[in-house]
C-alpha cells in the first residue's frame, strides 16, 4: 500500500484529493492534526480518527493531537479542572492505541488559546462569520443546540483558528466536523492563513444498528472489560449475510482488519472448524455467502476487540 492508498483507507471524504497529491509531492513530512474534546468515555468512534492518525504517521506525517480542554468547557462538558483531568486520561489512551509518544505533539488548548494573538484571530474571524453559519457548524457536535449559548457560537470559530495557529497542513475529523472545517477553509485565507486540507472519517453505527449514543450505551469504550465487550457483542445487531449497515462488520473494517493481516474465527469441527480470512474483502465475501454465521462473526469481533484494548486497559 503506497502513501496515498494508506491515507485514503477507510476515509469518507478528502477535501481535496488533488491538493493532497500535490502536498505529498512537495513536502517530505507534511503535518496533520485532530482535536479531541475531552468529555466522557473514549469509544470506537473516537478511535476511528486515531486509526487515521496512525495511517498518516506511517505515511511520514508529523502528527499533532489537540486536547481541547477550553472547547470542552465552552461546550458545557465540565469545569476547566474537570476537563483537563479527562484530557490527561485521553492522552494515555491515544498513546496506548499506538500513537508514537515521541513523534506525536500533544497540545492542550489552554496552553495557547488564551493568548493575545489567538484571541485576536478569533475576533477577526467572528467579524466575517454570520450567526447562522456558526450555528449550522455546531449542529452535529454541540450540546443542547435547541437553545445554544454564545460560547457555543465561538466554538467553531476557535476550531478554525486552531488549524491556523497549530500550523498544520491537514485537519482530520469525523464527517460531523465537516461544516466547521469548511468554515475554516473559507474564512482563514481572509486572515492571511492558508486553507487547510480536510480528511473526514465515517460515523460508526451503534452496536444496536442505530445512531451511537451514550444514553443507549450502544458502543464499545476503551475501558470496557473483557466481560463487557463479550456481553455487548452477543447482543449486537448483525443480520446474516448483510454487509452494509452492520455494526459488527464495521468493527472489522475500521478497527480489526487494519491491525491484523489475518483473522481467525474459531469454530468447532461440527460447524466447519476454524475459518481464516486474509483481509476485509475476503471477510465480506465469506460472510455475504453465508459461510460464516453471525454468532461466529460476533465472537471473532469480541476476541480481536479485546486484544486491541488489552494494552489500553493496562495503562488507564
Amino acid at each position: 500500500m503506497d502513501k496515498l492508498e494508506l491515507i485514503k483507507r477507510n476515509v469518507q471524504e478528502i477535501v481535496t484529493e488533488d491538493e493532497l497529491k500535490k502536498l505529498l509531492e512537495t513536502k517530505e513530512h507534511p503535518t496533520a492534526y485532530v482535536g479531541y474534546e475531552p468529555s466522557g468515555k473514549i469509544h470506537m468512534g473516537h478511535v476511528l480518527t486515531v486509526n487515521k492518525l496512525l495511517d498518516l504517521q506511517n505515511a511520514g506525517f508529523k502528527i499533532t493531537v489537540l486536547l481541547a480542554d477550553v472547547h470542552a468547557y465552552l461546550n458545557k462538558k465540565g469545569t476547566l479542572e474537570e476537563v483537563r483531568e479527562v484530557a490527561d486520561y485521553n492522552k494515555r489512551c491515544f498513546i496506548a492505541l499506538g500513537l508514537d509518544e515521541e513523534n506525536t505533539n500533544f497540545v492542550y488548548g489552554s496552553d495557547y488559546q488564551l493568548g493575545q494573538e489567538y484571541i485576536l484571530n478569533v475576533l477577526k474571524l467572528t467579524r466575517i462569520t454570520t450567526l447562522n453559519r456558526a450555528t449550522r457548524s455546531m449542529d452535529e457536535v454541540g450540546r443542547k443546540m435547541e437553545d445554544p449559548s454564545v460560547s457555543q457560537m465561538v466554538y467553531p470559530i476557535m476550531q478554525a483558528v486552531d488549524i491556523a495557529m497549530l500550523g498544520v497542513d491537514i485537519a482530520v475529523g469525523g464527517i460531523d466536523q465537516r461544516k466547521i472545517h469548511m468554515l475554516g477553509r473559507e474564512g482563514l485565507p481572509s486572515l492571511g492563513f492558508k486553507a487547510p486540507l480536510c480528511i473526514h472519517t465515517p460515523i460508526l453505527l451503534g452496536l444496536d444498528g442505530e445512531k451511537m449514543s451514550s444514553s443507549n450505551n450502544n458502543f464499545i469504550s476503551v475501558d470496557d472489560t473483557e466481560a463487557d465487550i463479550n456481553k455487548k457483542m452477543k447482543k449486537a445487531f448483525c443480520p446474516a449475510g448483510e454487509i452494509n449497515d452492520n455494526p459488527v462488520m464495521e468493527l472489522f473494517k475500521y478497527h480489526i482488519c487494519p491491525r491484523y493481516e489475518e483473522i481467525v474465527f474459531e469454530r468447532p469441527d461440527k460447524f466447519g472448524g476454524n475459518l481464516v480470512c486474509k483481509g476485509y474483502e475476503q471477510l465480506e465475501a465469506v460472510f455475504a455467502s453465508g459461510e460464516l454465521h453471525p454468532m461466529d462473526l460476533k465472537n471473532g469481533a469480541a476476541k480481536y476487540m479485546n486484544l486491541i484494548l488489552d494494552v489500553v486497559r493496562s495503562v488507564i
